[in-house]
């Protein structure tokens, strides 16, 4: 009897422990609720500014937005300047820290064609919902404050890419802070403001900020979650390249009956270029180009931990199967590409004209993975083109050039930023995961490497830091495209995961 009493002493106290841990969950949760739902208007009032990076004028006015918001929130502020905008450092010191961690916030967008979007403006958040058709109606935003549907979602540029993920952190912060949830580590938030330009000022200010940059450990709130839309962390990006080739012709465009089959065509010479660097799978052919990229059959292994359904990819893609590099999606993503992004040569559509084009020019990006080197890979797509008889100029060919080589065309390159992989196990990788188990009951997806590129090796190399990225946001999002867009209740569960990593201990 003794032992049956005090066993029951011992389930009942077992019991209230659980009771008690749950409780204290539902009231974080509902906190967590309360802050998000009020962000909405933060996040309302950040989308409606403008943000393409190519307006120096519009940045500032992000530049003062951000500095306010976070100065509202106990963090001080510092622009670090490059010579062009600014770089913002927020800083949050805790008492008693040992460790400090770093938080990147990418806060401008893309271009926007505005005739594309069903909208006033993309710069005019619209909370929307689908309808019996399946298409998307605008709704009256205030409805967000009410009980908001998590399947409804707000368009503007830059929800998703970046400034949803940015204001759910102010949203975390504002809940950490009613619940006097000190973090145990400082906080050190840098926000890029020509992100999508390629960041091409961050090496040099990063290498030049580095004392007031110099922190443990490296996590960036950007990007899409796997498509099962389940919470997600990536262990690595891939960096990026682009080359830029334009073939010439005729000095001018001239009429193609009256000269056609004897003036060679730039766009077709291009068109077979472009085609012979590549084989019908989509595997790059050009020698050497996947030299030094293999994966062992443990990290094939790995890959296929990832609840990737192929079916259904190529359903949300449109396709009817993919290219062939690699065994899967996963490992795709494991190999440098040669993208085309873009064509030009003259006029299409309405506009279209009897005209041999002058020059017919190729936009081109290469993603860089671990094993990639920028210059190796660039050397080898100039040779291709060589070995395929052209004479490269640095731009516009000279008359002399014209008389001299039947087949022309310039070649420039840069590279923007190196890949980077951080292991699953690494200090980071442990801390997050444990973050994002307490937030959603269940380990996260891990993906060893995202399919795109953000500019976090300056950081990882320099500072000599891990970085893992907390991806949040839905990912048929439309980034970068018209009508991009966030998922109501991704923008929420964003809240919920980065106060869950600012509670968790280091």
């Amino acid at each position: 009897m003794k032992l049956s009493a005090q066993l029951f002493l011992f389930l009942g106290v077992m019991l209230s422990t659980l009771t008690s841990v749950a409780q204290k969950k539902k009231n974080q949760d509902d906190l967590i609720q309360k802050h998000a739902i009020e962000s909405f208007k933060d996040l309302y009032a950040l989308l409606s500014i403008p943000n393409d990076a190519h307006y120096p004028k519009d940045i500032e006015k992000n530049i003062k937005w951000c500095e306010n918001a976070f100065t509202k929130r106990g963090f001080t502020t510092s622009r670090l300047e490059t010579p062009t905008v600014p770089l913002l450092l927020a800083e949050r010191k805790a008492k008693k820290a040992t460790k400090t961690v770093l938080i990147y916030l990418q806060i401008d967008g893309q271009p926007v064609d505005t005739s594309k979007w069903f909208q006033e403006s993309p710069w005019t958040p619209t909370l929307k919902e689908k309808n019996s058709n399946g298409e998307w109606r605008a709704i009256n935003y205030e409805r967000l404050y009410e009980n908001y549907n998590p399947d409804w979602r707000v368009f503007a540029r830059s929800t998703s890419d970046a400034k949803g993920p940015a204001v759910a952190f102010l949203g975390s912060l504002d809940a950490m802070i009613e619940a006097k949830a000190e973090p145990n580590y400082n906080i050190k938030v840098i926000m890029d403001f020509e992100e999508e330009l390629g960041s091409p000022r961050l090496p040099e200010a990063v290498t030049k900020y580095k004392k007031e940059l110099a922190s443990d450990m490296f996590i960036i709130f950007d990007g899409p979650r796997h498509v099962s839309n389940e919470p997600t962390l990536s262990f690595g990006a891939r960096g990026i390249s682009d080359i830029t080739i334009t073939t010439y012709g005729p000095r001018q465009p001239v009429h193609s009956g009256n000269y056609g089959n004897y003036t060679p065509n730039p766009a077709m010479r291009l068109s077979q270029l472009l085609a012979s660097m590549k084989d019908e799978d989509g595997r790059v052919i050009i020698p050497g180009y996947y030299d030094g990229t293999t994966l062992t059959d443990a990290e094939k292994e790995t890959l296929k931990l990832v609840p990737d359904n192929e079916e259904e990819i190529n359903k949300f893609l449109g396709i009817a199967e993919p290219d062939k590099i690699g065994d899967n999606f996963q490992e795709s993503l494991q190999y440098p590409t040669l993208n085309i992004r873009g064509l030009d040569a003259l006029y299409v559509g309405e506009n279209s004209r009897t005209l041999i084009p002058a020059q017919a020019t190729a936009e081109i990006d290469i993603r860089l993975v671990p094993t990639s080197d920028p210059d190796r890979l660039i050397g080898l797509v100039k040779k291709h083109i060589e070995d395929q008889g052209y004479h490269l100029t640095k731009g516009e060919p000279s008359e002399e050039e014209r008389q001299k080589y039947p087949r022309l065309a310039s070649f420039t390159s840069s590279t923007s930023y190196l890949a980077f992989q951080t292991p699953f196990d690494s200090e980071v990788g442990l801390w997050l995961n444990r973050a994002m188990t307490r937030a959603f009951g269940k380990e996260p997806i891990k993906i060893r490497t995202a399919g795109g590129s953000i500019p976090i090796s300056p950081f990882v190399i320099t500072l000599g830091i891990p970085a893992v990225a907390v991806p949040t946001v839905n990912a048929d999002n439309n980034q970068h495209a018209p009508n991009e867009n966030i998922r109501v209740g991704n923008y929420v569960e964003a809240v919920k995961a980065f106060y869950y990593i600012l509670t968790e201990k280091l």
